[in-house]
């Protein structure tokens, strides 16, 4: 399984958010979304950062509700680990683990072409899984 098998069934839609937005707005936009990151961008699609929830309750809980006024990009994790469409579920697994990143923007050419969550690969991987235990039921049943 690679990344790009990944994005062809999830699709390439990737919610962004301008560097410049405030830290309320991008709150706002991840609770209307249902979502847990958001990508931020700057010319051309590239990666600038991505910001979680997680990103958020820390600028909360260091400097309170104030925060809420400053711009993604003073809160944002600037660490630019990324994914390309070739990347494995193996790959992929390790980089969120030792990162502590449950999502991976995927890139190439240096522009945004994706993002996966840790739920993707684990969802991918259990339907990998689930085919291989069939096809070998199937074999033990005609063998």
């Amino acid at each position: 399984m690679t990344v790009k098998a990944v994005l062809c069934r999830k699709g390439t839609d990737v919610v962004t958010i301008d560097p410049t937005a405030s830290l309320a707005n991008a709150a706002k936009t991840l609770s209307k979304r249902g979502i847990g990151a958001l990508i931020i961008t700057g010319a051309d699609r590239q990666v600038d950062g991505i910001l979680s929830e997680r990103d958020i309750v820390r600028a909360l809980a260091e400097r309170g509700s104030s925060a809420l006024e400053e711009p993604v990009g003073e809160v944002m994790t600037s660490k630019r680990l990324t994914c390309s469409e070739a990347a494995t579920a193996g790959e992929i697994m390790e980089q969120m683990t030792v990162g502590k990143f449950p999502h991976l923007p995927g890139v190439e050419r240096g522009r945004l072409v994706g993002l996966i969550s840790i739920g993707d690969v684990v969802r991918y991987r259990l339907e990998q899984m689930e085919y291989e235990s069939k096809a070998m039921r199937e074999y033990i049943l005609t063998a």
